[in-house]
């Protein structure tokens, strides 16, 4: 086991617990940063690495929101808990577009789209419509305050903007709340909802990886059972300061502040790549 891997993951699960939840790109942020620091470990593992440690994310939402996601709880009334089943049914609802294109693209997008040129035009691109939708009327006045007014045919449609995500540099998070936003969401709503649809989104991407990582013929070693472990551990603490730091952030603020980081980063990356290309 190595100190220098250890915090090469120390590195990369802060980055993924801060990224995850903004709408700046977790996975386009880890492409980037892993470009950079390089974990030493064969590609097949680190393309499972930066898609598993996410699940530390999903258990800083799970803990966050345990009562307002648990239909079972025995604090709630019949109302109540009915009000979760449907929340989660509107949840799932939105999952669908995603999840029957994720698993027939995850090949391909891996293949031709994990790249930082990819990465660095659609944090552009999506920074752009940010800039765009907060400075337009469309905002103005949601119609929709809470999570729980959103009907399933808005989660549904939400989800269709959830498939943009899977191109990387777009942000799961990026796309549900532009997309909750164009259809009458508050910010806050939009970016709550988002939150919720992670859970299946990012528990099913990681289910996958694992599967075809193992059909493959693959395994993990002691040491890399940690890295993921730990990458894990510090995504979850990240993701706890990451999830309160935006929910305090969009009760004073419009998402400009984002698109503004987002195209100042994707112009950066472009140039630092391209310089690197060129001296290649």
């Amino acid at each position: 086991m190595s100190l220098v891997e250890i915090l090469k993951v120390l590195v990369l699960g802060i980055v993924e617990g801060f990224t995850e939840w903004l709408p700046i790109s977790s996975t386009g942020h880890m492409i980037l940063v892993d470009e950079i620091i390089q974990l030493n470990q064969p590609e097949a593992y680190k393309t499972v690495f930066r898609v598993v440690i996410q699940l530390g994310a999903i258990l800083a939402v799970g803990f966050m929101y345990f009562r307002r996601l648990n239909p079972f709880s025995r604090y709630k009334s019949k109302n109540q808990k009915e009000a979760t089943w449907i929340l989660w049914i509107k949840i799932v609802a939105a999952c669908i577009p995603a999840a029957v294109l994720g698993l027939l693209l995850d090949d391909w997008m891996d293949a031709h789209l994990y790249n930082a040129y990819v990465v660095a035009a659609m944090l552009i691109l999506y920074g752009v419509l940010f800039i765009l939708l907060e400075n337009s009327r469309l905002v103005a006045n949601p119609s929709v305050q809470k999570v729980g007014r959103i009907s399933l045919k808005t989660a549904f449609f939400i989800g269709l903007f959830q498939v943009l995500s899977l191109i990387p540099g777009t942000s799961r998070s990026g796309a549900t709340i532009l997309g909750a936003m164009i259809l009458g969401c508050s910010r806050g709503a939009a970016a709550e909802f988002s939150f919720f649809l992670g859970v299946p989104v990012m528990f099913g991407a990681s289910l996958l990886k694992l599967v075809k990582y193992f059909l493959d013929g693959n395994g993990f070693s002691g040491p890399q059972v940690f890295y993921l472990l730990f990458g894990m551990l510090v995504a979850f603490g990240v993701s706890v300061y990451s999830i309160k730091f935006l929910m305090n952030y969009v009760r004073r603020n419009d998402f400009k502040f984002f698109g503004y980081y987002r195209v100042i980063l994707g112009v950066i990356v472009f140039s630092y790549f391209g310089i690197t290309a060129l001296a290649a």
